[in-house]
């Protein structure tokens, strides 16, 4: 667990280099999210997501994993962004719908994000959302 902690906290701190990054982060349990928004001066947005997932000692079926899914986002509004990546080699892409609601993101991910995460971790906030980190 402590793990994980470094190394969200290691991703947050190299990435405040960057003009115009928001961070957000959700866990639950032993369950990380990290996204990170950035706007450039040309317009573009460029998202990255990363999840991490370390089994707890009740979670003995489960496996760790660790998956960052990156690039450039489409604005649909001011408070709304799709991520769309393909998989490599697959004819899936795995589409992630980021909603900003002020200090706070949700995020649902497409079914085919399965190829992308495997069964334990996932991108989706699940109805809840992600705190925006300063």
């Amino acid at each position: 667990m402590k793990k994980i902690i470094y190394i969200a906290l290691g991703m947050l701190l190299a990435g405040s280099a960057n003009a115009g990054a928001d961070h957000y982060l959700r866990t639950v349990g032993t369950h990380v999210q990290h996204l990170k928004i950035v706007n450039e001066a040309d317009g573009e947005t460029h998202v990255s997501m990363d999840v991490d997932f370390e089994p707890g000692p009740n979670e003995q079926d489960a496996h760790a994993c660790s998956v960052v899914i990156a690039g450039e986002a489409k604005k649909i509004s001011d408070n709304e962004l799709v991520l769309k990546k393909q998989s490599e080699g697959e004819r899936h892409y795995c589409t992630l719908n980021i909603t900003l609601q002020g200090e706070a993101a949700g995020v649902k991910q497409s079914d085919d994000c399965s190829y992308f995460l495997g069964h334990f971790c996932k991108f989706d906030s699940e109805g809840s959302t992600l705190k925006k980190v300063r």
